[in-house]
Parts: structure tokens; C-alpha cells; sequence
């Protein structure tokens, strides 16, 4: 896991994050001041995996000792003060076993303060424990709170509750009455004393273009006594149904560390460890988050995702639950993209989510884990899908006459490349896009294995495919044919769709010079040490930075942008065509320096598409981490 000694101002705002089992989460920065309005130290998911809300957004916490008041915390305010500043005393910060740091107090004396998040019981850990000679220290901790939307900010207002109840140990406010209460557990003395923290600032969101500023409450102040051992606090969300623990705060929470102790050590590599954050429950069954911490779980990454989070791992039962619970949401031949966040019907706005679907259950029941019943359900889910695709479905979805897939309404993004700001589908790829004929000719594939009606259908789309794709003068493959349902228009933009014909399927369509030519021009064009541009640098709409406000970043996300995930597909293609030999040494090793930067033993989202290829979106996305996890069993195969 990632060790920070001595963290300056090149990796203080670096991220750290702790994932609960129902979608809730803390994160925070290696110098404990806030940069996100989603970093908290209690974020719960309500309507597991949504409706989430910031509870707890931070901590102020002092020592006291021998005369001097030396600050554990940093915050930052606007426009841009970060008060108090505890980088001078700050030794190292460590993610193993969860996040760590280790302050110098003094010749003799460290401090050392840790935060966890229980999985299972989604409560977060605070602990501080003195390592020295010095006994004689006080600390203060005063907790920061809200109670919003975690899309939201909060501001001071007569609404908030400041209101305490104090049972033993335990210390419970509601700052608002439709919100769970919030339940502090602790070892240290509580003294109430109201008031308002205003104006934090948060960079990243400045660097966005949204709002920046926040207000935060605090209702009063825990001191604890080092000369009675260590200092702990447990922070929960309580829905008035939790019963409170018995025994002491000490107590549970040493419980509690060693449960997840153990629990993180059955991991069998950092990847692995870092992939459970994104398995979570969802109903009665489990579900994957696409990336923290804006996201919750979406169709296309779900099944893209499970194929490296949990197939790679061996977490065979989670995968079934999985693909069980989304083939009962088939509509019309298709699965959902999206649940919306505040609960409501799916979202069936997406062409490929429905073939990535069967795939995954391809590798699926490759693994034999399968018994006949789940078989036969998912199947029966795949025959389903490809009887609603050739027949057609919403959005002008289906089969043509060239046994092709056709898809795509003005004003609707449907492709992975999806970004739309107002009305504006910045890459609308209608017609027939090359990933999707890629994706619809393994599926016929995949399903003519137990269902031989399948098999006609799959060899028209094939040789239709080789003959209207391949650009005669670059011997590489179109982007989109048949443009805006336009017959014959072909869109010869240079991306990374391509790639799938070859790599990142079970089954690819394109072997000969047609491959060889296909590698080469996106690894000359489009790949980085992070992966793969979304469009070449020689085109005239490429953007080369994922930056400014929404508009600006949505036109860059995929007209130049990198994103690390494609890195899994064209490895595969790469090692189909040259072998394996150097691949790993090569293209992967970029992606295990990025573990240490950023989204800590993550992977980012994106990345700029000129160097330095400076991270952006989300610090911690699934389908990152699940492509390196599933590149590193394939190359493990060879």
C-alpha cells in the first residue's frame, strides 16, 4: 500500500479513501484538509447504494501539551488560508492497514492518529495513541458537521439543530430532523459549546466551476487524557433502529480494528484490497460503484467492472448475485444504465450496457462456477437482450439488413462516449458504431454457443463487418459507418473504439495486417503512460486538458482525454498481435506508479491528454483498477 515520508505541498491534497459495505464512505486528503465537498469523515448511503448524505464533514483536533497547542488538522478557507498548518510536524502518512499519520511532537514523543471504516457496520474509527516519553498531553477534537446532500453544500442557518444528548459515553445530535442522527462514541469528555466554522474552500470544486464555500457546525468539543491511554472515537449514522454497543469505546473499537484486520489481510494483493471498496449491496443482492466519490452504479461499468473487481479475484458468488439481480431488469431487450440517485425508474438510455452484460456473463460461466439454474436464468437474459436488439428497441436500436447494429436519436448520447452538457451530445457516434458492432458480434457469438438461432445473424454481421469498416487506405477500422443513418458516410475519426475489435473481447474480428495496422496506429496516436486518448492529438477537435467548468470539461471528456481503462483492451490486442513478452514492464508499469498519487492505491478516471497527463474526474473509478486487475491475470496466463 501507498507510505508517504515527510508529505510536502506535492502530495498533501492526495486522497485517501475508506468504503463502507452500502455505498457510504470517509475520504479525506494525506494533509487532512478538505478539497472535495464529498471528502467526510461520515458519509452514509440512505437508500443503499444512494441517497447519500455528509453527516460528519471533518474534525478540528489539537494537542495540548507541556504549554503548546500543536495542531493535528489543517483546514483551508477562502479564498485561499490554510489554517492552522500541521505540515512541519507531519513524519509520514500510510494507507496500511488503513490511513495513518504520525505527527513529531517533540525529541521523544510521535503521535500517532488513524481512521478505518468498519464495512459491514459503517461506522468510522478515530483513534490517536502517544509513541515516546511524553505522557502528560491533552487533545482536543472538535467535530464539524452538516447533514446534505453529498452533491450539496451547506451554509449557516437557524435550522440546524445544535441540540445534544449524552448517554454514558455516547453523544447523539440531529441537526436535522429528516436526516439520520448522528452518534459520536467516545472515551473523551464532552463539553457543548456551539458554534459556526464559515467559509472553508474547497479547490477541487473551484477548479471545476461550481461552488466552493462552506459553512459547518460544530456543536462542542471532546478532550481526552493521554495519561489514561490511548483516544478513541466512533462516529455512526443511527436510523433509530440501531441498538448502542455495550462494552466501551476502547473495546469496540479495538474490536473493530481487529475484525478489519483480518478481514483486509484475506486479500490477495493491494489491487484486490482496493477492488472490495467498489462491492457493495444494493436490495437483496450486491452491486459494483463505478467511482468514488460522485458516482453510484451504473450499467456499462458495472459489467465492464466485474470482469477484473470480481471475476479476476475469484469472488465468484458476488458476480452471480450481480448479473441475477440486473438480468430481472431487462426492458425491451435492455438493461438499465443508470438508478437514479433519489431513487425512481431506470435509466434504459445506453446501446452497449446490454451487450457488456452478456459478456460478462461469458466469462462468467467460463469459470464453471455456475450451477444449471443460474445458468439457464442468464441464458434465458442474454436470449432476451439479442431478441430485442434484432427486432429493435428504444432509440432506433436494431438489427439492419446488413446484419449490423444501427443505434442512435438526435439528442441522446448512447455510446460509452457520453457526455452531454444542456443539449449539446458532444460525440453522438449515431449510426453504427465500430466498439458496438464489436460488442453485438460477440454477443451473437457468446449466445450461439446454446442457442444456434444466433449463429446466421453473427456470420452476416461478421462479413459485413470486414467489409464495410476497414478504411481501404489506412487498412484501420472507421469509427462510426453509416454516420447519422446515413448509408455509406463514414466517420474516420482516429479513437480508441477500434481497439475492441481486437482486444478487451472474447472473440476478435480482425486478425492479419488489419490488426497489425489497427495496434499501431492507436499506439502511435493514442496511447500514453495512462492509457488511451479518446481522440488523436492531429484532429482538429482534440481537447489536450480535462479542465475548467462543466461545459469546458464535459467538450474535453472524450475529444482528447485519457482514460486508464482502455489501456485493458488494447493490452489484449497488443499481446494478440507481438505476444507477451515486455507487456507488463511496458504498459502496466505507469499504471502501478499512479497507485501512489492521486486516488491512493487507486486509479483515476482520466488524465489529461498531453503530458504530463495530470490526473482528473474521479481519483478512485472501478473500471480502472478492474481492467489492471483483469490485464495482470490475463498476462499471468501467458
Amino acid at each position: 500500500m501507498t507510505r508517504i515520508e515527510r508529505p510536502d505541498a506535492s502530495n498533501l491534497e492526495d486522497e485517501w479513501l475508506e468504503a463502507d459495505a452500502y455505498g457510504g464512505f470517509a475520504s479525506g486528503t494525506v494533509g487532512t484538509m478538505r478539497t472535495r465537498r464529498y471528502q467526510a469523515l461520515l458519509l452514509a448511503a440512505t437508500q443503499p447504494p444512494a441517497g447519500r448524505v455528509v453527516l460528519v464533514n471533518g474534525i478540528e483536533a489539537w494537542l495540548e501539551l507541556d504549554d503548546r497547542r500543536l495542531p493535528l488538522t489543517m483546514q483551508r478557507y477562502a479564498p485561499d488560508v490554510l489554517y492552522p498548518d500541521a505540515s512541519p510536524s507531519l513524519l509520514s502518512f500510510d494507507t496500511e492497514p488503513w490511513p495513518t499519520w504520525r505527527y513529531r511532537i517533540d525529541a521523544d514523543t510521535v503521535i500517532v492518529a488513524e481512521v478505518f471504516v468498519a464495512k459491514e457496520s459503517r461506522e468510522t474509527v478515530l483513534r490517536w495513541r502517544l509513541e515516546g516519553a511524553s505522557t502528560a498531553a491533552k487533545l482536543d477534537v472538535r467535530p464539524l458537521l452538516s447533514g446534505r446532500d453529498y452533491h450539496a453544500l451547506h451554509h449557516e442557518n437557524p435550522n440546524f439543530s445544535f441540540d445534544a444528548t449524552l448517554e454514558g459515553e455516547r453523544v447523539q445530535w440531529q441537526p436535522y430532523g429528516d436526516l439520520p442522527a448522528i452518534c459520536a462514541t467516545s472515551n473523551g469528555a464532552y463539553e457543548h459549546a456551539p458554534d459556526w466554522y464559515r467559509n472553508f474552500c474547497y479547490v477541487r470544486e473551484r477548479e471545476r466551476g461550481l461552488d466552493f464555500t462552506e459553512d459547518l457546525a460544530t456543536p462542542g468539543f471532546f478532550t481526552f487524557d493521554f495519561a489514561r491511554g490511548d483516544a478513541v472515537m466512533i462516529l455512526h449514522a443511527h436510523a433509530g433502529r440501531e441498538k448502542p454497543f455495550e462494552d466501551s469505546a476502547i473495546a469496540h473499537a479495538s474490536h473493530l480494528a481487529s475484525r478489519e484486520t483480518q478481514r483486509r489481510a484475506s486479500f490477495g494483493s493491494r489491487l484486490a484490497r482496493s477492488a472490495d471498496a467498489y462491492v457493495v449491496n444494493r436490495n437483496v443482492g450486491r452491486t459494483i460503484i463505478a467511482g468514488f466519490p460522485w458516482f453510484t452504479d451504473w450499467g456499462r461499468d458495472t459489467f465492464i467492472s466485474m470482469r477484473g473487481l470480481l471475476l479476476a479475484c475469484g469472488r465468484h458468488q458476488e458476480a452471480e448475485s450481480i448479473l441475477l439481480e440486473w438480468a430481472d431488469t431487462i426492458s425491451e431487450g435492455m438493461v438499465p444504465n443508470r438508478f437514479p440517485d433519489s431513487g425512481g425508474l431506470p435509466e434504459y438510455n445506453a446501446v452497449d450496457a446490454s451487450l457488456w452484460f452478456i459478456v460478462a456473463v461469458q466469462d462468467f460461466l467460463a469459470t464453471g462456477y455456475a450451477h444449471a439454474a443460474t445458468t439457464s436464468r442468464l441464458q434465458r437474459a442474454a436470449d432476451a437482450i439479442l431478441q430485442g436488439y434484432s427486432s429493435g428497441t428504444r432509440f432506433n436500436i436494431a438489427a439492419d439488413t446488413d446484419g449490423l447494429l444501427r443505434a442512435g436519436t438526435p439528442g441522446v448520447q448512447l455510446t460509452w462516449m457520453d457526455a452531454k452538457a444542456g443539449d449539446w451530445v458532444v460525440t453522438p457516434r449515431i449510426g453504427k458504431p465500430v466498439e458496438v458492432q464489436a460488442l453485438w458480434i460477440n454477443a451473437l457469438s457468446i449466445a450461439s454457443a446454446w442457442n444456434p438461432h444466433w449463429q446466421t445473424l453473427r456470420d452476416r454481421a461478421l462479413r459485413s463487418f470486414a467489409a464495410r469498416f476497414v478504411d481501404p487506405d489506412t487498412r484501420t477500422l472507421f469509427d462510426v459507418v453509416d454516420a447519422d443513418h446515413e448509408p455509406g458516410k463514414v466517420d474516420r475519426s482516429i479513437r480508441p473504439n477500434q481497439i475492441f475489435a481486437l482486444g478487451g473481447l472474447p472473440f476478435p474480428l480482425v486478425d492479419g495486417d488489419i490488426a497489425h495496422a489497427v495496434v499501431a496506429q492507436v499506439e502511435t496516436q493514442l496511447l500514453t503512460p495512462l492509457g488511451l486518448r479518446t481522440l488523436a492529438p492531429s484532429d482538429p477537435a482534440y481537447k489536450p486538458h480535462y479542465a475548467g467548468g462543466v461545459l469546458e470539461r464535459d467538450g474535453a471528456y472524450h475529444q482528447g482525454t485519457v482514460w486508464p481503462w482502455l489501456i485493458g483492451p488494447f493490452v489484449e490486442a497488443w499481446v494478440r498481435v507481438h505476444g507477451a513478452a515486455g507487456a507488463r514492464e511496458r504498459f502496466l508499469a505507469p499504471l502501478y506508479a499512479h497507485l501512489d498519487r492521486f486516488g491512493l492505491d487507486h486509479i483515476s478516471e482520466v488524465a489529461d491528454g498531453d503530458a504530463p497527463h495530470a490526473p482528473g474526474g474521479t481519483p478512485f473509478q472501478a473500471w480502472s483498477l478492474a481492467e489492471l486487475l483483469r490485464i495482470e491475470k490475463l498476462l499471468g496466463a501467458q
